[in-house]
């Protein structure tokens, strides 16, 4: 990781985005503690995700723009705009401004489609590709390592003083961050104007997605995960409940979580060039199962908290892995449009698991919840290894510009009428 930080203009962007992910850390989780101690609700606490999936079902639009612009500016403006966001919670009183804090959601998840897009651009213009992973795995793992006490001294926060004074802290981490990024350095490629029909220009992110088999086939490994794991977040709070311990307790269970993520996080970039992208993405989708399952079983607390590190330790190596392919098989001038339009295969489904968990957690046990979540995940990590297998062997992932577009193409194909029919 010492590599990256040698590159000019790095060190700065890593130190932007440090703060700004503190703020995150601090923040998220309060809204749906803020929403569960108002309503008493785990539905209504975990349906505040939702909200925060729901903007990157029209990313696509966002990526047409992203990729009109320059990435430095762009990150600089939308983490001022971001912090003007937040500022809507200092008006919450009681249980009828949950609205308020489900708005701030649905702009938190804005921003959660145009900050990574451009920061994507952003990291191609500054790092060679042999650095990517090891930006990535950087950025990661201090995203995870706030994980062990950010959660922590927002609920702290929350329960001190009140939501207002972590939306005031939020807001000031993003401020900090616009100030530093704008700071670096970086002579950007002025985006070229494109010919074509806007709609062509529009699809152009998703087809690149479809015809690349590799990244094709990963994001439906991902999608099948990603179906089921947002039923995590009504689920966690059905099971504090059930081991008698408060909301604000769920800060307990993601700051064990960010345990195993520090180690997930500080091994990815090893484990990428070691094994390469695809076996590194495998192996975490195969720990996520795993862990679900462990803590379906769980007849403890004590033995929860243990799945839940594993559980941590899986979501840097899925993250790093496929961000770094990512990057490295597309070109710049459709970094935003493939960013976004891979966040929408990805989000769509959490969005939908996402409302279904908040109505399953109201009549299904929170074991049965997490058994799916385990195997569903697996069914994933199998599709990877069996339509990837080659690339698990250790070929090369990189695209070939001479390939034919692959049958994923042909709604008739293994990967599914779905994509084919995009």
């Amino acid at each position: 990781m010492r590599a990256a930080f040698a590159q000019p203009g790095f060190s700065r962007l890593f130190a932007g985005l440090s703060t700004s992910m503190l703020g995150d850390s601090i923040m998220l989780l309060v809204l749906s503690i803020w929403v569960k101690t108002l309503t008493g609700s785990s539905a209504m606490a975990g349906f505040t995700f939702f909200f925060m999936c729901i903007p990157a079902i029209f990313a696509p639009l966002v990526g047409v723009w992203i990729d009109r612009i320059m990435r430095k500016p762009m990150l600089v403006w939308g983490n001022v705009l971001s912090a003007v966001a937040v500022l809507p919670l200092l008006l919450v009183r009681d249980a009828g401004d949950v609205w308020i804090i489900w708005t701030v959601a649905g702009l938190y998840g804005v921003s959660f489609v145009v900050l990574p897009a451009g920061l994507n651009g952003l990291l191609k213009e500054l790092m060679p590709e042999q650095m990517l992973v090891d930006a990535n795995s950087s950025i990661q793992t201090v995203k995870e390592s706030y994980r062990l006490f950010g959660p922590l001294l927002g609920a702290a926060l929350f329960a001190w003083l009140g939501g207002w004074a972590v939306a005031l802290v939020d807001a000031a981490s993003f401020l900090v961050a616009a100030a530093v990024i704008a700071t670096i350095r970086v002579e950007e490629e002025s985006p070229e104007p494109e010919q074509g029909a806007y709609w062509t220009q529009l699809s152009d992110g998703l087809r690149h997605l479809v015809r690349d088999r590799v990244l094709a086939h990963l994001l439906i490994g991902f999608g099948i995960s990603m179906l089921v794991l947002g039923f995590t977040e009504s689920a966690i709070f059905a099971l504090t409940d059930h081991f008698g311990r408060a909301a604000t307790y769920v800060s307990v269970i993601v700051s064990v979580q960010g345990i195993g993520a520090v180690v997930g996080g500080v091994a990815s970039a090893r484990l990428v060039r070691r094994f390469g992208e695809v076996a590194t993405s495998t192996l975490g989708l195969v720990l996520l199962g795993v862990s679900a399952l462990g803590i379906a079983a769980s007849p403890v607390m004590a033995g929860v908290l243990v799945s839940i590190t594993l559980f941590g330790a899986s979501l840097p190596l899925l993250v790093v892995a496929y961000m770094t392919i990512l990057q490295r098989r597309t070109p710049q001038r459709l970094m935003g449009r493939v960013s976004t339009a891979a966040e929408v295969v990805m989000t769509v489904p959490t969005a939908v698991s996402l409302a279904l968990g908040a109505a399953l957690v109201t009549v299904v046990d929170w074991r049965w919840i997490f058994l799916v979540i385990g195997a569903a995940t697996l069914v994933g990590a199998g599709h990877v290894a069996f339509w990837l297998r080659a690339e698990l062997r250790g070929r090369t992932t990189e695209p070939d510009p001479l390939d034919e577009p692959p049958a994923a193409l042909d709604p008739s194909s293994p990967l599914g009428p779905g994509v084919g029919a995009a």
